[in-house]
């Protein structure tokens, strides 16, 4: 999937590693993302490291952490 500039508009999209990058980008889509880009997030990475990210992250809005915790639930 191309990441949508506008998502990622703090930081040069040609620069953004998929894995190195993870947190970055599940924080991304998880608060502002499309339907699509939160699907193609869900199928990237693991649930594991969805729940990891969305539980530690500081900087998510508290309504988007409770949607993402019910989201990832089983």
């Amino acid at each position: 999937m191309k990441l949508r500039p506008e998502l990622f508009w703090d930081t040069n999209i040609k620069n953004i590693d998929l894995r190195k990058h993870a947190q970055y980008i599940i924080e991304k889509v998880a608060d502002f993302g499309h339907d699509n880009e939160v699907r193609w997030v869900l199928n990237l990475y693991s649930k594991k490291l969805l729940r990891k990210v969305i539980a530690k992250s500081r900087c998510l809005r508290p309504e988007t952490k409770a949607l993402w915790v019910l989201l990832l639930k089983k």
